[in-house]
């Protein structure tokens, strides 16, 4: 595969006498939407916490542009581009919109949350302009004011991504980023993933809900007990009687 911006080679996690992750390799290739499926417990979480320095492997590689992140902490890999949108949002309830998303641009910049972020923030007019940008983007501009915690839960995780978004990072891992929607709020992700993807970014998506899966991701990799049981294209995966069998029991994806 040419290309490869994240690469996990051989990796194992175990919790106990729980292995999560069992001799673990995969390759994602840069610009693409990379599809992670598999049962629960199946260790997707497990791996996107690997990737991102917050759970460190018993044994194994992994390498982001080329470089071994292993053992660096989470926000020096925030700081060399990769972001990722939590299961649960992870937002500030009582600041306005605005606010969440503008944070994390001087995060990222000064390398912590320990600064004087709203000293910065009132000076900061061109990030003031491409928070609110984003939020229009994503369409949640005509609420830029309000307090993050008011929002539904399906513009939380729209949010998370937009604070995501402001940090230009090179590889966005999304932890289920449609659980508990609506369809109507699903769709709308949908629609917003289609117009990310657009831009060139990488991206790596954990995802139970085929519909949405099938409908943005370029290349899929189903993880089973720890390990890739199967990776190729959604067509390819569709019609994998391993896949049917280990994910659905049996039944066509």
């Amino acid at each position: 595969m040419s290309n490869v911006i994240l690469e996990i080679d051989n990796v194992q996690k175990s919790f106990g006498g729980l292995r999560a992750l069992k001799d673990l390799n995969l390759q994602v290739e840069e610009g693409k939407v990379h599809a992670i499926i598999g049962p629960n417990g199946a260790g997707k979480s497990t791996m996107l916490n690997v990737c991102i320095g917050r759970l460190a492997p018993d044994s194994g590689v992994v390498t982001f542009n080329g470089e071994n992140v292993l053992g660096k902490k989470p926000h020096e890999i925030n700081q060399a581009g990769i972001s990722r949108v939590f299961q649960t949002p992870e937002i500030f309830p009582d600041l306005s919109l605005l606010q969440n998303v503008m944070i994390p641009a001087f995060a990222r910049r000064e390398g912590s949350f320990k600064f004087n972020m709203f000293g910065n923030v009132c000076n900061e007019k061109e990030v003031l302009e491409e928070a609110s940008h984003i939020l229009h983007d994503i369409g949640l501009n005509e609420q830029e004011h309000d307090h993050a915690g008011s929002l539904s839960r399906g513009d939380k995780r729209r949010l998370e991504l937009a604070m995501c978004l402001i940090q230009h990072p090179k590889l966005l891992l999304l932890d289920e980023p449609t659980a508990g929607m609506a369809r109507h709020d699903t769709n709308r992700t949908i629609e917003l993933l289609k117009k990310i993807k657009e831009r060139g970014m990488t991206k790596v998506i954990i995802e139970h809900d085929m519909h949405v899966v099938f409908s943005v991701a370029d290349h899929i990799s189903v993880l089973a007990q720890g390990t890739i049981i199967a990776s190729g294209t959604p067509d390819e995966i569709r019609g994998n009687l391993k896949v049917q069998e280990a994910y659905l029991g049996g039944a066509h994806l």
